[in-house]
C-alpha cells in the first residue's frame, strides 16, 4: 500500500466517522429530549468499547495490518470519538455552573469509557 492510498484511505475513514458521530449524536440528543450532552456521552462509550475490541483483535490475534489498524483507530474512530466536543460540553456546563451535571458528565464518560474499552479488550480475545 502505497503512502499516497494510505492517506486516501485514512481521510475516507475519517469522513465516515465524522458523519456516523454526527448522526448517532444527533439521534441520542434528540431522542433524550434534555440539554445534557446525552448524544456525546454516548458516541464516547461506544467508540471506546470499539476501539478496545479492535486493539485486541489487530493487537494480540494480529488479525489485520499495522495499516488497517491505522486506518480504523485513528481514521475512522478518531474522527467518531468526540474527546474534545466531550471537553466543550463539561467546560460548558462548569461555566453556567451546572456543577453536578459537569462532574457527572465527566466521571461517567470516563469511568464508564474505561469499563467499556476494558470489555471491548475481552470481547476482542474471545472473538
Amino acid at each position: 500500500m502505497t503512502v499516497l492510498h494510505r492517506l486516501l484511505l485514512l481521510a475516507l475513514a475519517g469522513g465516515l466517522g465524522a458523519m456516523a458521530r454526527y448522526g448517532l449524536s444527533g439521534l441520542v440528543q434528540r431522542y433524550s429530549g434534555t440539554t445534557f450532552p446525552w448524544g456525546t456521552l454516548a458516541v464516547n462509550i461506544l467508540g471506546c468499547f470499539v476501539f478496545g475490541v479492535i486493539w485486541a483483535v489487530a493487537t494480540e490475534r494480529m488479525a489485520m495490518s499495522p495499516e488497517v489498524r491505522t486506518i480504523i483507530l485513528v481514521g475512522f474512530l478518531g474522527s467518531f470519538t468526540t474527546f474534545a466536543t466531550f471537553m466543550s460540553e463539561s467546560y460548558r456546563l462548569l461555566a453556567d455552573a451546572q456543577w453536578l451535571p459537569a462532574i457527572g458528565n465527566i466521571l461517567i464518560t470516563n469511568i464508564t469509557g474505561l469499563g467499556v474499552f476494558i470489555l471491548g479488550l475481552a470481547v476482542g480475545r474471545v472473538v
